[in-house]
């Protein structure tokens, strides 16, 4: 089972008004401090008029489709729990909705990609709980109707220390693969600590650490990373604000207090909605921004996505707020604070290279085959989310493989690895060392194996990076026939 990730109520925040290059004319828009920390309009003088309407999923609890700021905005809604996807009884689905999509106009809030068209998957029953078949089911749903980006602000708790309470699945991790290779780029919440066993917690939840998906923790509005956001040295790629957060809130809740002004807002809501806290609400804010990207740039794809918005992330660090924070990318903030504007300029280029191969992570299916006696290709690694690419090729007995690999970046430190038939797993190799064909002596730039196959069969080439860096990388594949020994 799954859990929308849990919310800390807070005390009140002092907001200030966002100073983006336009002013949105929604009257609420005052309330959200954390557009002018994204910097989230800041790319324009005035409202953008070339941004497509680009298909986000909101993997959650349903939303309030009827509340105004949605009208226009919804393309499909479908529950995977039963019941209505457009009622929402929990609040959360809402409330990340609003952060996404609301629309710009003159009333309620403004949301970061308020062009966006929702698909709502509903996968929260009535007691909390997200059945893993219901996440899987609700993400291959929405990369086949379309979606660019999918929000997962849910978790599971990771503990890669004690198999019994790690909550891995190779459900999930299949449904995340799956949409990954059909061109969604997964956004989803670090996690917070209070659903782990200490606070802080520190490693990242599923499904944000697992390949392909952009993790995103939370900071404070002061800059710093509070001790509920999950820390993660690999799996926590980015920060976005997460506490104290205002956004939209189902009608049927806020009813509840009928004196409050702001019906269907944040504020008229449940106890722990009204300046919730949680990477929750860190993720969507990092959705709505891919989404800008894709709006702009119909062409990129999940992979340069991701990378324009890590590395164009403001350092996190003890300048800005956060004490424990190291220059450059840490466990705490990832690459650093989401910048919209910044990622917005970076489209003017050069762009960082796209990977079509993707997801061959590992052996058997998730292999790319190679066919042919000579073949090259480009594809690109990253340490910290793309260590490994598999490619599965053909051998006959007595069959001789020279491969190469050749670097572009600096510094580059990977490794190149052939096993044999019958390898089932590259990740996990426990007990398949003996699989093990041939190996670069060590790691570095330009790596070569060469290798005779003594039977027929699918051999498996394995590409890995070493050390942190990310970039392109060349490989040649080149089969010749060898006599048999007398």
């Amino acid at each position: 089972m799954r859990r929308i990730l849990p919310l800390l109520a807070v005390a009140a925040l002092a907001v200030a008004a966002p100073a983006a290059a336009f002013t949105p004319t929604d009257p609420l828009a005052s309330k959200q401090w954390y557009l002018e920390q994204d910097h989230a309009f800041d790319a324009w003088a005035e409202p953008p008029t070339t941004l497509a309407p680009v298909k986000v999923a909101i993997v959650d609890s349903g939303v309030d489709c009827s509340l105004p700021d949605f009208q226009g905005r919804i393309a499909e809604a479908r529950s995977f729990v039963g019941g209505d996807p457009c009622v929402d009884t929990e609040g959360h689905g809402t409330f990340v909705a609003g952060i996404i999509a609301a629309n710009l106009d003159t009333q309620g809030i403004v949301g970061m990609a308020y062009t966006s068209q929702l698909l709502v998957a509903k996968v929260v029953r009535s007691d909390g709980t997200i059945p893993l078949e219901a996440e899987a089911a609700a993400i291959r749903w929405a990369a086949n109707s379309g979606a660019r980006v999918i929000n997962l602000s849910l978790g599971g708790v990771r503990d890669p220390l004690s198999p019994a309470r790690d909550t891995y699945s190779a459900l999930e991790a299949s449904a995340v693969a799956y949409a990954y290779a059909k061109g969604a780029l997964l956004v989803a919440a670090v996690g917070n600590a209070d659903e782990a066993f200490t606070q802080p917690w520190p490693f990242a939840s599923y499904p944000a650490a697992l390949p392909h998906v952009l993790g995103v923790s939370a900071l404070t509005q002061s800059g710093n990373v509070p001790d509920y956001s999950n820390r993660d040295a690999v799996f926590n790629d980015i920060s976005a604000p997460g506490s104290g957060i205002f956004s939209t809130f189902p009608l049927a809740l806020t009813a509840q207090r009928p004196l409050c002004t702001d019906q269907g807002y944040s504020d008229c809501g449940t106890d722990d909605y009204r300046n919730p806290e949680g990477t929750s609400f860190a993720a969507p804010q990092v959705a709505a921004a891919a989404a800008v990207l894709f709006a702009l740039a119909r062409s990129l794809t999940n992979s340069q996505v991701s990378t324009i918005l890590e590395h164009t992330a403001d350092d996190v660090n003890a300048a800005t707020g956060c004490p424990k924070c190291q220059l450059g990318r840490d466990a705490y903030s990832g690459w650093g604070r989401l910048d919209v504007a910044k990622a917005v300029v970076a489209l003017a280029g050069p762009l960082p290279a796209p990977d079509r191969f993707e997801t061959n992570d590992n052996a058997g299916a998730e292999a790319h085959t190679i066919w042919g006696k000579k073949s090259t290709l480009t594809a690109t690694l990253d340490y910290y989310d793309d260590p490994v690419d598999v490619y599965r090729v053909a051998l006959g007995a007595h069959q001789r493989l020279a491969a190469k690999v050749n670097c572009s970046w600096a510094g580059a430190q990977v490794n190149l690895i052939l096993w044999r038939p019958g390898t089932r797993r590259i990740v996990d190799t426990r007990g398949q060392k003996t699989l093990r064909a041939a190996q670069s002596a060590s790691p570095g730039a330009v790596q070569h194996v060469t290798f005779t196959a003594p039977t027929r069969g699918w051999y498996y080439v394995e590409v890995k990076v070493a050390s942190p860096g990310f970039g392109s990388y060349t490989m040649s594949l080149v089969k010749t026939t060898q006599s048999p020994l007398p």
